[in-house]
Parts: C-alpha cells; structure tokens; sequence
C-alpha cells in the first residue's frame, strides 16, 4: 500500500513537469467580418449582411475514409459574420439528389436519420471544451458541451435556425448570440473553431479542419477563427418562470395542487455563472427503469431533473458526486416502539433550493461550486393498540456542498481538486470526501497517464476515514492501442452520502490490448477488437477475489450492418467479497464462461433491428444464465416512429443470500425469471410539437429450490428448509403520455399523463392472468399535469421599454424572423 501511494503522489507532484503541447501542426483559420445589419434568420442567404462574407471551404471525410477530399457534388461552403449580439453561419450543402435529403422529425436535442449540420466553438481556444450546435435538414436544433471528446447534451443554450431545401440541396442559417458563448474580456478574440456536416444516405461525415482518427478526440483537432474584435459582451442574465398543476390519484384518494417558481441564470462575469432553482418542482421527470434487486449493492440509477443534468461537467470531475442524492432518501432510521408501525414513511426529501456557479478564467482554471439545502422530513408512527400517531424525524434539514478546481494545461491535459461535503443539523451524519485528479497527455497524443488519490470522511457515532486511488497509462493512437492500471478502495471509504461509494475493499490490476481499423479495408467500414485482463483481490486482509479475461469485438459493414460478440470467463472461480454481507466473510463462486452475440441492422432503412443473445455456463451442474434481447423500431414516416423492446433473462440455479439467523448466514439457490417489455412512439408534428409514448413493464420471480449456511471458508453447507417464505414476485408498470410544445425559444408547454404500478408479493410460479390480476389489484397512481415555462432574456426584456424604431429592437426582431 505504501509503494502504491508513493507512485500515486509521484505522479501528482510530476503534474506540471509532464504538460506538453499538441504537435506544432498549422491549424486551418478563418478572418470574418463585421456587420451592421443582421440578416433574417429564414434560411434563404440573400440578406446584404452576406454579401462579401468570408466563406469557409475544402471539407476533408472524416469517417469513414478518413482524410478524402470531399466530392464536389456534395461542395459545402459556409459564410460566417458576426455583430454586436452574436455570430451568424450560412451552411450552403449541396446534394445532386435534394428530393432524397434525409430528415425525418425528432424532438429537440434527438437526432435519427438526418442530415445534419455540425458547429463546434471553443471561446477560450484551449482545445478542450467546447458548445456545439447542430441544426437538421428537418430544422431540428441539438445542443451540448464538448470536453476533450466528452459529449453532455444536457446543456441546452437559447439559439436560432433555420433551414431550406433547394434544387441545388439545402441551407441552414444559424445566429448564436454572445450571451451563450462563453470567452475572454479581450479587444481582439480568437476562437476554436469547426464545422461538419453528416451526408446521411451514405453515412459519410465531412469536417473544415481535418482530424486525424488515428489519435486524440476530434474536438483538438479545431482551426481557429479570427477577425471578432471589439464587441460589447452582453449582461448575461436570464429567467425561466414555471408555473404548474397536478392532478393526482392514488388507490382512491384525489388530489390537485398548484405551483410556481423561477430557473436564474446569471453571468458573474466572462467567465462565470450563476445558475439557480427557486422553488423546485420535479413533478414531470422521467419514470426510473425499476428493478428488483437481489444484490448486496445499491442500484444505481440515472438522474432524470434536468437542473443536476445540465451543465455539470466540472462536478463529474472524480465521480465524488451522486446528485440523486440531494432530495433523495432519508438519512435516519428510527427504532418503533412495541406495538407501533410506520403509517407514513417519505422515499424522498424537499428540496428548498440550489445553485451552481461554474466557469473557466482565461488561464485554464476551471471552479465549480454546488449547493443545495433539503427541509426537514418526518415519518409518521402509529401505535397499533391506542391508534394515536407521533412524528419522528428522519432527516433534518440538511446542507449539501461541492467545490471543485480544475486546472487545464497544455491542450489536453489537467489536474482537479474536488471536495464534497454534507451538514445535518442536530446529531444527524455528517460526511465529506476529497479527491486530487490528474490527467495528462503527451506531446504526440499518443501516450496518456493519469492518477488520483482520494479520502472519505464520515462523522456519527465515531468518525470513520478511508481513501481511494489509482493509476494507468494507456496507448491513445495507432491500430494498436494498450492500457494498464490498478486502482484500489479501503474498506471504510464511504462517500454514500453526497456520492456512490459501490464496492469497497478492494484492490484491481487491469489490462487492455485494442486492435482497430483506422481506414475501410474489404467489406468493412471498421473493425474494433477488444482483450482485457483484470485481477481482483481483497485488500484487507489480502485475500483472491477474481480473474477475469474478456474479449469482444465490433464490426461494421460497407451496408452499415453491426455485428459483434464476445467470451469472458473466471477461470479460476470467485470470491465474491459482498453477497454474504458480513465483514471478513466470502463466498465462493464456481467459474463460468459467458459468450455472447448481437447484431445491428441498416437504422437508414424502415425497420431497424438490434438483437442480443448472451448465455452463461457456470462449473456447477444447472447453473447457468440466458439472456435475449431484441428492439425492433420502425419508422412508419418522417414524423412517426414505433421502438419496441423485449428482454428475457433465465437464470438457473442462482446462488445468493437470503436471511441471516443468529450466527448462521443463510443462502438460497433460486430460479429466477426476469421479463422486461417496452414501448416507445413519437409523433413530431413538426420541429416544435410532439407527442411521445413511452410503456414499460419489468416482472421478475424468483423462486427458491433449496437452502445453505455460509461456512467461514465461503463454501455452502446444507440447511433446512423454509418452504415458500422468500419466494417473490415483483412488477413495475409505467406509462407515460406526454404532449411537449417549444412555443418560443427556451420556452416549453408540456402535457403529461403518467400511470403508474408496483407489485411485491410474497410469492412465485403464478400463472400470467393470476400475475396481472394482482399487478391490477394494487393501488395506481394516475397523475395528470400541466407545465409551462418561458425563458425570459434580459436583453430582449429591456428593449421591451424601448421605441420600436431603435436601431436594437430592429435587428432583435429581424434576427427572430418578425
């Protein structure tokens, strides 16, 4: 352990020693000009602002020839101006064959089978981080934050577009205002930028500045543009007001409420921004992909409020931050008296309010901060032989913090510092966890090495300290690519309460070996083969745990077919560390060799079909695993899709714990049967209204054959018998019917019916009618709401109090299209 914290600090401490640059190569650029003047963002170029703008030309294939010419029956030339509010780009894509332009309708921030066309701006010009914004044939606009490859489409900026089909192809015409973007106070700016445009037929991509697929993420490989000078940056200040209606019903009992609120946005300064809920309402997220989990470790699942989705790239910085953790489930647990019971126990905590401020200085330092305070929250008991109910309380008002400093160097390369930390009033838990991140690249962008080193610190009874680290370098360039790592977490690092702490006590060796093509080669498009090496043991004390080899591959054929599969197998069997939950103790896994196929087709084409089929063999006679996938869609028109999806998973003989009595831990073996069916339908009535379905029904059961004691060697024993107690049958059913209008931009209306069902039950080898009789029979949830929110600019707001003949609310309104 003492030699692993020696390399983890050396590699820290040698940070900045190591920061080199890209390769001097001379990076393609652009001089635009001003004007004054804006231009009607309609889709036809023929305002005068174009006249004499500088054009953007000779786009280079990057995938899947990489480095071809592109042909010139697809020339592609772009004007770009700016003025005083923002810049302006005139896409002009010509198609020999415009009748065959794909673009079918999506809602915003989708895209399917389109084409498209691509602008990727980095105001700072580090190569690193950049806003894209995509517009589609079908005027669709898509959005997101770009770091170092990384995509997070939860970012939504407030831009405008517009697009035409001609008989030469078709036009996008794009104005991005100042108050999105983000760059450094200076008289004379200079910009990352690139540009790139999908040819969907032949699922060819062309780029402005040619990237090299050999190496690095595409987004270093921008030019630069040059000429922006002088501009007055915008007061970047913006509210979204909401207001909202529910009409809820569950198992007979109605009710309706109303609510209001406000979204803040607010430029500090250049570099900085406040971003602020007052008054939170997260009534329409999206429904969570329940499971019935029979592990001894927490499922994860995925955020769906779009406040801790949007923007978050710093706070991801070390995985220290878990957001569903904020308004999640209570902290406290509190002992029932005899003959008392819980009448009403809350699965969640009020938010009252939070923030994000966020930015990046002109020197590449980037800080986060993230706050968020929950109310207090109460059980209620009930005394079942006085009938009278007391409230106990659960979680007390709580105060939830990060800060994180992310210093960029070179141009892909950057060292983080991140802290987090929770405050519970009263003698509630307190917790807080720190993390050193580096992550650094070479010269060439060929060779990358990173590490970090990380502590927990948890404060209840007594204080509890673990950590966390790890190192590796990797190959990042070639056909030939390899990786080596080894990471490792002591047995009391927690960060579960503003985190995800997962498995503990461990330490991991990895390896990677990836062969690719990097250029079409036979029937091939390309080709990715994948082998890794991975050795787990328990750190304290050491004990063998796992050694796992996997291969896997995925090919991609001239018609645009997928296709792959794989093996993985433990050779030498496991030591599971955490079924038995009880520390010190394991249990052992015989080994099992796991292989799998799937299989894309052509999505250009109406019916579009992915199919998996994985099945595991375990060294033990009736065990084993089947698991088949498949989710047909088809699309019936450009404005109406079906995907459909359905999973079956058969597991035989399946080994776990199921109780613990006295000193005896005591495992079961269990069938289990798991079926998931969904639904998912899109009407787009045009780029601004839709109207989505979405169904999903997950029933598993589980039914035990036989019991065991876990012996001290992690070997099962015989034990006797229970009957059927622990047998169970779980479904989760969810629709969702949500109606969405983008009436103005930033602005949205949506509709949304939602019914919903979950069913335990103490029992399994129940008929298909006896199963939805007793999903049918418990109460529902049916929930009608209604949502409107509108973005309001503070640019816009002030020009309403002005004349309409000012020179401001002209070109506001022409820009707009009025």
């Amino acid at each position: 352990m003492k030699l692993l914290l020696g390399i983890l600090l050396f590699f820290i401490s040698n940070t900045f020693l190591h920061a080199q640059e890209l390769d001097s190569i001379p990076r393609k650029n652009i001089t635009i000009q001003r004007i004054t003047n804006a231009p009607k963002i309609d889709g036809v170029l023929d305002d005068i602002a174009w006249e004499g703008a500088a054009i953007a030309t000779n786009f280079v294939e990057r995938q899947p020839n990489n480095g071809k010419p592109i042909p010139d029956s697809l020339n592609t030339e772009v004007k770009i101006i700016y003025d005083d509010l923002g810049i302006y780009f005139g896409a002009i894509l010509q198609d020999p064959e415009p009748d065959k332009i794909l673009k079918e309708l999506t809602e915003r921030d989708d895209i399917s089978n389109d084409d498209f066309f691509f602008i990727l701006l980095n105001g700072y010009n580090d190569r690193q981080q950049s806003l894209q914004f995509i517009v589609t044939a079908a005027g669709v606009q898509y959005d997101a934050k770009m770091t170092n490859g990384n995509e997070d489409s939860s970012w939504n900026g407030v831009w405008y577009s517009a697009v035409q089909i001609n008989d030469k192809g078709w036009v996008a015409e794009i104005f991005i205002p100042y108050s999105e973007l983000r760059f450094p106070k200076k008289d004379i700016q200079e910009w990352g930028l690139n540009m790139e445009r999908e040819f969907r037929r032949a699922r060819t991509r062309y780029s402005w500045s040619p990237i090299d697929n050999s190496k690095g993420a595409f987004s270093i490989y921008d030019g630069e543009i040059y000429g922006i000078k002088n501009i007055e940056t915008p007061t970047r200040l913006s509210f979204q007001p909401y207001i909202s209606s529910y009409i809820n019903t569950y198992d007979g009992d109605t009710k309706v409420n109303f609510n209001g609120g406000m979204d803040l946005k607010y430029g500090i300064n250049d570099a900085f921004t406040l971003d602020m809920i007052l008054i939170p309402d997260f009534g329409q997220t999206k429904f969570d992909d329940a499971v019935l989990n029979l592990s001894a470790i927490e499922v994860q699942y995925n955020e769906q409020r779009a406040f801790f989705t949007e923007g978050t790239e710093l706070f991801s910085k070390g995985n220290l931050f878990y957001s569903r953790r904020v308004g999640g489930y209570p902290s406290g647990n509190p002992e029932l008296n005899d003959n008392e019971e819980f009448e009403e126990f809350p699965s969640s905590v009020d938010l009252v309010n939070a923030l994000k401020v966020s930015g990046r200085t002109d020197k590449g330092l980037g800080i986060g901060f993230f706050n968020a305070i929950t109310e207090k929250t109460y059980a209620k008991i009930r005394d079942t032989e006085t009938n009278q109910s007391r409230k106990e309380l659960i979680e007390p008002t709580s105060n939830y913090n990060i800060l994180v400093l992310d210093q960029r160097f070179g141009d892909n390369s950057s060292i983080s510092l991140v802290n987090t930390n929770v405050t519970r009033e009263g003698s509630f838990r307190d917790a807080n966890a720190t993390g050193v991140y580096t992550d650094i690249t070479n010269k060439k962008n060929t060779l990358k090495y990173w590490a970090n080193l990380a502590g927990s610190w948890v404060m209840d009874e007594k204080t509890k300290f673990g950590t966390e680290g790890g190192t590796g370098l990797a190959k990042i360039s070639g056909s030939n690519r390899l990786s080596a790592e080894v990471n490792f977490r002591t047995k009391d690092f927690d960060i579960n309460d503003m985190g995800y702490s997962g498995y503990t006590n461990y330490i991991n060796y990895y390896g990677y070996y990836g062969y690719r093509y990097l250029q079409p080669k036979g029937f091939l498009n390309n080709m990715y083969l994948n082998f890794n090496l991975n050795h787990q043991r328990r750190l304290q004390p050491d004990l063998y745990s796992e050694f796992n080899f996997n291969f896997n591959s995925n090919f991609t054929t001239k018609k645009f077919m997928q296709f792959g599969g794989g093996f993985e197998t433990t050779p030498f069997g496991t030591q599971d560390l955490y079924e038995a939950r009880t520390e010190g103790r394991h249990f052992k896994i015989p080994a099992y060799y796991d292989t799998w196929v799937w299989i894309n087709t052509d999505y250009r084409k109406k019916l579009g079909v992915n199919a998996v089929v994985d099945w595991y063999k375990y060294d033990e006679k009736g065990r084993g695993r089947l698991m088949l996938e498949v989710y047909p869609t088809y699309r019936i028109s450009d404005k109406f899709r079906v995907n459909l999806g359905t999973s079956l998973i058969l597991s035989d003989k399946e080994e776990g714990y199921a109780d613990r009595i006295e000193d005896d831990i005591i495992f079961g073996a269990r069938d289990r049967n798991t079926i998931i069916n969904s639904i998912e339908s899109k009407y787009i009535f045009n780029n601004k209204i839709a109207l989505n379905l979405a169904f999903r029904h997950y029933y598993s059961e589980v039914s035990y054959n036989s019991f065991y004691s876990l012996e001290n060697n992690g070997e099962l024993s015989s034990y006797a018998s229970f009957g059927k107690e622990y047998d169970t049958t779980y479904n989760s059913w969810n629709i969702d019917l949500r109606f969405s209008w983008w009436f103005a931009p930033g602005s949205q209306l949506t509709l949304l019916y939602r019914n919903a069902i979950d069913s335990y039950i103490e029992d399994s080898s129940r008929n298909f009618s006896q199963n939805f009789d007793d999903l049918f029979n418990q109460p529902q949830t049916n929930n009608l709401s209604l949502r409107v929110s509108y973005y309001l600019d503070y640019n816009r707001m002030k020009n309403w109090f002005k004349s309409e003949d000012s020179s401001t609310a002209m070109i506001q309104n022409k820009k707009m299209g009025k």
